[in-house]
């Protein structure tokens, strides 16, 4: 006959208790692998990417998602006036209406295109 006795009987709930906590463990390290790997950097550049929209101002040389490079020349509330290419006189030319999102990031002008094809033609 098998008697268990109180000790015992506490031992086997800790055994319990400490198997249950083993097969928790797995599933936390891996949503916690989740939340390091993607979840994280994704929010990261979503406010990176708000804060560039929100901080476009007239003037500012961008690059498209599609990869169009130009000059904002106008702002509205949802929508960028993007200047492509320009006349003679250096005043603008084509000009394409985009949405903010499509705005990916900003471009520092060295020089004009008009300079670096001059400077080019001289060599």
């Amino acid at each position: 006959m098998d008697v268990m006795t109180s000790a015992d009987s506490g031992l086997v709930l800790a055994q319990q208790a400490s198997e249950g906590l083993g097969a928790l463990a797995l599933p936390l390290f891996f949503l916690a692998l989740l939340y390091v790997l993607l979840i994280r950097p994704q929010a990261k550049r979503r406010k990176e990417m708000t804060r560039l929209i929100a901080s476009l101002e007239v003037g500012d040389f961008v690059a498209t998602i599609g990869g169009i490079h130009g000059e904002i020349v106008d702002l509205g509330e949802n929508t960028v006036d993007l200047a492509v290419t320009e006349d003679e006189q250096g005043r603008p030319d084509v000009i394409i209406r985009l949405d903010r999102v499509s705005i990916v990031r900003t471009i520092e002008k060295v020089g004009s295109a008009d300079a670096a094809d001059e400077d080019a033609g001289d060599s």
